[in-house]
């Protein structure tokens, strides 16, 4: 077991972990920042604290995200607690979230909105952080997510509404402004997922080709619009052209694309028509 700081951070580097990564997780057991680990790379570590490092550092190396060790993993500015049960959020769909953001600011009194297959919450609450006036509701098939979510919006004081169902199960009847979703679109073969074993795949690929969810959400959504209401759907970097197409020949007008970060095709929208 590393009895000191140095001694802990030669043994990720030994076991391949990232310097940083090595360094967030030392820093949060010992509740200190980074900066205080450089100057004190001499402070021991209690045995039980070393044990639990050792653990955390193999599970990094053998690919478990830092998310998850850490508990938590900020989106949009905000702090969100994640666990197994949700996806860890992705900088990527912070460009699904903008773009709500600016539909949002023209629409006059209290708009309304809903976040499908919300996991941890980060979209929906990220929205609300946004634009405080807007209604906000989400949904999740997952009861174990929902309570990650509940948590996170009681914890940030934000006032969202949380429904647990089958997309639009839980909505009869109900129609929204705005509809967001980051639903399941990794394709079934894709040679990514394997990669991303540690995080629910029931979130991350609805088999086949990817699509299946993403149409699913594209019929059902006018059922569920406003007139002038929007789609907002994130997807895969080569499922841009599909979504296009689905939009289109469901009805949808004033189709739209925005790019990722990495100037990937990454969020497709659509408004019903007024």
């Amino acid at each position: 077991m590393p009895g000191d700081v140095r001694a802990a951070l030669s043994l990720a580097r030994s076991l391949g972990l990232d310097r940083l990564d090595a360094q967030l997780l030392l820093a949060a057991s010992l509740k200190q920042n980074r900066a205080w680990l450089i100057s004190h790379d001499d402070a021991p570590l209690a045995p039980a604290l070393a044990a639990t490092l050792v653990e955390q550092m193999t599970q990094r190396a053998a690919g478990m995200p830092l998310a998850y060790l850490l508990g938590e993993q900020e989106f949009h500015g905000l702090l969100l607690t994640v666990t197994p049960d949700t996806l860890v959020p992705r900088a990527d769909t912070e460009t699904l979230v903008d773009w709500a953001l600016e539909l949002l600011v023209p629409m006059a009194g209290t708009p309304s909105l809903v976040d499908l297959g919300t996991g941890s919450g980060a979209i929906a609450l990220a929205i609300k952080a946004g634009h405080p006036a807007a209604i906000v509701s989400a949904v999740d098939l997952s009861p174990a997510a929902l309570t990650v979510a509940q948590g996170n919006a009681h914890r940030l004081g934000l006032d969202v509404a949380f429904m647990q169902g089958n997309w639009w199960q839980p909505l009869l009847g109900r129609r929204f402004d705005i509809i967001v979703s980051n639903p399941p679109y990794i394709a079934g073969g894709d040679p990514h997922l394997p990669a991303l074993q540690h995080e629910p795949i029931g979130a991350l690929s609805p088999g086949g080709d990817g699509l299946s969810d993403l149409l699913l959400l594209i019929e059902g959504a006018p059922a569920h619009l406003t007139k002038g209401g929007w789609l907002l759907l994130e997807h895969g970097y080569d499922q841009a052209p599909a979504v296009a197409e689905a939009l289109s020949v469901r009805g949808f007008v004033d189709l739209g694309l925005r790019r990722d970060l990495g100037g990937q095709p990454r969020v497709s929208a659509g408004r019903w028509p007024s």
